[in-house]
């Protein structure tokens, strides 16, 4: 079905323009002026903002993890993303230590084959990689699977050392592919949850006194030094305080292929969530915790300023009811993580555009062109252009939506409860054309599982790409 947009006001990272849009597959075709194409379907923009659908690069969809797996599977979480603007999600696949990374992916691609509703790819969570399967991440990359997410937290379960992150981020700059940090001192975070429950401190709260900020700062020190001696791009994902973001600025500052993105949670929730009535702070039980509120200010500066480059998620939902309370009487034991893939685009417009804190140009960049630039997916997604995925938002930006579990129009994820209830917004999706197919209009879906595609993405496109090469030759 072909689809005319007309009159409105195009934005992207670097333009703003009014202009209509002419989509005769799943490409867009034609950008101009007054454009008289007859198409199957014509949608009226005026007065709305038209922009690259949104690029979510950190979510987990159908995750196992602490007993448990994640409430949103890959048809509901990404019918949630598409309603919330997302048309792109980059999730993850496990590979489980002493097995191969190429069947972890072939696993995860069987979970989501057929079943979501925007297109989505892959980083592949690495959790050993000896010498000899290091030649496994060139194949990845051949896949299309071209970043590898490594942690410095979970001793026994994910926790991969210095030496396996160094030959990772070392092979991973010779192919041009990149390494995603969860970077916090897991090691000493173990040892403050002992003492805190030896104790006898249970309470939800003491997930975040046990991951004080400076653990982050250290975990983000250590992954920036190893990526900066093997002259290897990095990205932190979810940096949730100043003191981490100063360890970003001080590298990106000595030329270190540094990135990083934060997430609206920490950009808006605060530690004072942890003190909600009985166990409800179990709701805000994520990795890293909420911070100080005084952190939101610098992070969003931050953000105006180019120092984080991104803002995901890190949808990672689990349920009060018999999830979250696994961990009543044990604060470890709580699922770590939260909801959010629908409320990002609402959330940062509301937040960063409607109170000044960035442009418009700015917000596009945040949510969809930087994410799509990095990991690989640009000029496919993350833009409009001639020639570009019809990945495309009709957004209208006076809309004004209250934020809760208890409204169809803004709760469509698989959990019974809102981050952000009671949240007031104001700007907001309209319509929603995934590869040129309108899949959400005017709060009613009319996609279907399987309308997306598995996305191969291409290799490393950060800022510091053209050095890397360069700097690569002078070590090696």
């Amino acid at each position: 079905m072909s689809v005319l947009i007309k009159n409105g006001r195009i934005v992207t990272a670097v333009d703003d323009y009014e202009a209509d849009v002419f989509i005769g597959g799943e490409q867009v075709d034609v950008i101009g002026r007054d454009l008289e194409i007859a198409a199957d379907r014509v949608i009226d923009a005026a007065g709305k903002l038209v922009i690259p659908g949104g690029v979510d690069p950190h979510t987990h969809l159908e995750m196992p993890f602490g007993g448990t797996t994640t409430s949103d599977n890959f048809e509901t979480g990404t019918r949630a993303a598409a309603f919330g603007g997302t048309t792109t999600v980059v999730d993850f696949a496990i590979q489980t230590k002493g097995t191969s990374t190429i069947a972890a992916l072939d696993s995860w691609r069987a979970k989501a084959e057929g079943r979501t509703a925007i297109d989505y790819a892959f980083h592949m969570i690495v959790t050993d990689m000896p010498d000899e399967r290091i030649p496994e991440m060139r194949r990845l990359a051949d896949e299309g699977v071209t970043s590898y997410k490594m942690f410095m937290a979970y001793p026994g379960v994910m926790l991969s050392d210095d030496g396996t992150i160094f030959r990772a981020m070392r092979k991973a700059g010779e192919d041009g592919t990149l390494v995603c940090m969860h970077a916090e001192n897991g090691v000493v975070i173990d040892e403050l949850v002992k003492l805190a429950l030896a104790e006898g401190h249970i309470e939800p709260k003491y997930h975040a006194l046990t991951r004080p900020t400076r653990l982050e700062a250290e975990g983000a020190h250590r992954a920036l030094a190893i990526a900066e001696v093997a002259r290897a791009p990095v990205y932190i994902v979810h940096l949730s305080c100043y003191d981490a973001l100063q360890e970003v600025r001080m590298a990106q500052a000595r030329g270190v292929m540094a990135h990083a993105e934060t997430c609206p949670q920490y950009l808006l929730l605060d530690v004072d969530a942890y003190d909600e009535p009985g166990f409800d702070g179990a709701k805000y039980v994520l990795t890293p915790p909420l911070r100080e509120k005084w952190n939101q200010d610098e992070l969003w500066r931050a953000l105006r300023g180019d120092a984080l480059h991104a803002i995901s998620t890190d949808h990672c939902p689990f349920c009060m009811r018999e999830q979250k309370e696994l961990g009543r009487e044990d604060f470890s034991k709580i699922p770590n993580g939260g909801p959010g893939v629908e409320n990002r685009m609402s959330l940062i417009y509301h937040h960063g555009v409607g109170l000044g804190r960035i442009g418009l140009n700015r917000f596009v960049e945040l949510t969809s062109t930087g994410p799509a630039k990095i990991f690989g997916l640009f000029p496919r997604k993350g833009t409009i252009a001639v020639g570009s995925d019809a990945d495309i938002v009709v957004f209208d930006s006076e809309r004004e939506e209250t934020i809760s579990r208890f409204n169809p129009h803004t709760h469509h994820m698989n959990i019974d409860y809102s981050a952000y209830e009671g949240f007031q917004v104001k700007g907001f999706t309209e319509t929603v054309l995934s590869r040129g197919k309108v899949v959400v209009d005017r709060g009613e879906y009319l996609g279907r599982p399987g309308d997306g595609r598995f996305v191969k993405r291409g290799p490393y496109g950060g800022m510091y790409r053209e050095s890397l090469a360069h700097m690569r030759r002078e070590l090696f």
